[in-house]
């Protein structure tokens, strides 16, 4: 489906793509830390209220 080329690029963009990710994360951890010091209890909120929609879809199906 994919040839050798294209699967050697694919590899090398995710590993470089994930490097850079990684490096711009690092660079901006003390602004996420100060502007996005409440976002994991809106994560938390999210997964709590998607977990109650599929309980309420397995109890009354």
């Amino acid at each position: 489906m994919f040839s050798k080329g294209q699967i050697i690029f694919g590899i090398i963009f995710f590993i470089v793509f994930a490097i850079i990710i990684a490096y711009t994360y690092r660079k901006d951890f003390k602004l996420h830390k100060r502007f996005y010091a409440g976002s994991v209890w809106v994560l938390i909120a999210f997964i709590a209220f998607i977990l109650f929609i599929s309980a309420i879809k397995f109890f009354f199906k």
